[in-house]
């Protein structure tokens, strides 16, 4: 450039010509010429279009390659490399590398998608949902962790679930609306199956039952982006990668997913005081003019679960995602809805609840309430120490004493009486019975009658009568302690 403005200069100031200022400064005169045309350097100029003799015949050919890799997967389609291979191999070419690789180069340039800036009106909202290693309970696994932004305020909501199911999408919302204490006017959802059931040949979507009542409970517009276009929905994508980057880096661990949450809540919370590139007010100041386009929470929360209806088996199971949960024998072979929350599994048969677990995410698994068993088992004593819904069931010390002390006395009839012992669990807390068992042991009064007596008495907060003159009926039980002489009497015995 300084060599640009002397020759400028020797020309327009000094007047000097063209072959004069060539000769004085060393440089052709075609060059003086574009240099007094141009008062900047004008830069390479192409006059003519590129020839390519070798390639032009096969110009048609890549434009097809690259045209069918538009639907194939990403990291299966051509490079500049294999496609020259192609070339030399199946077509003939005779040329090189790089012509063919500026070609392609130039037509995936030419064909990458361009956007436009977005601005947000406050009160509206995106969701989506991300993936994430966790160590929840000690255990390494998966977590799939719910992602509300409002694109206004960049303000966002992160909450994390061990499936990415239907629930999942419900409780996220209810807890997303309760964290702001507003409702969004609308929010931008991809067509996730969980919440598009269909969707029509005219664009609009069929949503599924669940999210349609969750959609009414809360009076939410929905709006979907394109299929397979994320940048539809940018910033809640954008707050699935800063959320794993920011909040699971490094690998979180926790006790339980409830710890997790809490801790995910907190860092959205702590996220509020952020100023963000391009804004001069914090998230947390920009979500005030959210919240004031945003509509109040209902009076009730949306009750965020799954709804089925299934048929109890023979063996008093309801089939549910894969897994088998017990009901009470009473309602065999009869229909029941189910209620599949996040956390647990509610069963139901008609308006009244008859069972309630904790839900599994395992496959194949069988959750047992034994109590839903005892009914049965009263009935069909044999199958007592092999019933599947007992093996496992972990009862306080005092219970295992009774037992035996009742088969010891009775056999079969008292294995019977025991289990009419367990069954009072249909109707009172495990609590009250094992004080009550225990204080029949300390009694030395072992029988249904009087641990049944003992819980009543607990219930009405009145003193027992458990006098054997008034109820002779009761059985006293006597533990004698074997003496050495009983001993010696056997082989005095023998010996005779």
């Amino acid at each position: 450039m300084e060599l640009y403005l002397k020759v400028r200069r020797a020309h327009f100031q000094d007047g000097l010509s063209g072959w004069r200022i060539a000769r004085d400064f060393g440089i052709s005169r075609d060059s003086v010429a574009k240099m007094l045309a141009y008062s900047e350097l004008p830069g390479y100029r192409r006059t003519a279009l590129i020839k390519r003799p070798k390639l032009d015949a096969h110009v048609d050919q890549i434009d097809h390659w690259l045209a069918e890799d538009k639907v194939r997967p990403r990291k299966q389609r051509h490079t500049a490399k294999r496609i020259f291979e192609r070339l030399r191999d199946e077509c003939g070419f005779d040329g090189g590398y790089t012509i063919v690789k500026d070609y392609v180069r130039s037509k995936k340039r030419g064909s990458r998608e361009m956007f436009v800036p977005l601005s947000h009106p406050p009160g509206h909202a995106q969701a989506d949902f991300g993936e994430a290693l966790v160590v929840i309970g000690g255990v390494e696994q998966k977590a799939y962790f719910f992602a509300l932004d409002l694109p206004h305020s960049d303000a966002c909501y992160v909450r994390a679930y061990p499936a990415a199911n239907t629930e999942a999408w419900l409780d996220g919302h209810v807890h997303a609306f309760a964290f702001f204490g507003a409702v969004p006017q609308s929010v931008l959802y991809d067509n996730d199956r969980c919440l598009v059931a269909r969707i029509l040949p005219d664009g609009t979507r069929q949503r599924t039952q669940r999210f349609s009542a969750m959609l009414s409970h809360y009076v939410i517009g929905d709006r979907y982006g394109r299929p397979g276009k994320g940048n539809d929905k940018g910033k809640v994508e954008g707050l699935v990668g800063y959320g794993r980057r920011n909040f699971m880096v490094p690998m979180p661990r926790f006790a339980d997913w409830n710890a997790f949450n809490d801790y995910l809540e907190e860092r959205c919370r702590k996220r509020q005081g952020d100023i963000l590139r391009g804004h001069k007010a914090s998230i947390g100041d920009r979500l005030e003019a959210d919240l004031a386009s945003m509509r109040d929470l209902p009076a009730a929360p949306f009750e965020a679960c799954d709804l089925r209806s299934g048929q109890v088996t023979s063996t008093s199971m309801v089939r549910y995602r894969g897994n088998d949960y017990s009901v009470p024998v009473a309602y065999g072979h009869r229909e029941v809805w189910i209620k599949g929350f996040v956390g647990r599994v509610v069963i139901g048969c008609a308006a009244e609840i008859i069972a309630d677990h904790p839900r599994s995410y395992d496959t194949g698994d069988m959750v047992f309430d034994p109590v839903h068993y005892l009914r049965l088992i009263e009935r069909k004593i044999m199958s007592f120490d092999q019933a599947a819904p007992l093996q496992n069931w972990e009862l306080p010390d005092a219970f295992a004493t009774l037992q035996r002390l009742l088969e010891a006395r009775q056999g079969k009839a008292g294995k019977r009486e025991y289990v009419q012992v367990l069954r009072l669990l249909e109707r009172f807390e495990m609590e009250v019975l094992h004080l009550a068992v225990k204080e029949a042991l300390q009694m030395r009064t072992v029988s249904f009658d009087a641990i049944k007596h003992l819980v009543l008495c607990r219930v009405e907060r009145r003193p027992p009568r458990l006098d054997l003159d008034l109820y002779p009926f009761l059985p006293r039980t006597n533990i004698a302690t074997t003496s050495v002489s009983s001993y010696m009497s056997l082989l005095a015995g023998e010996q005779a």
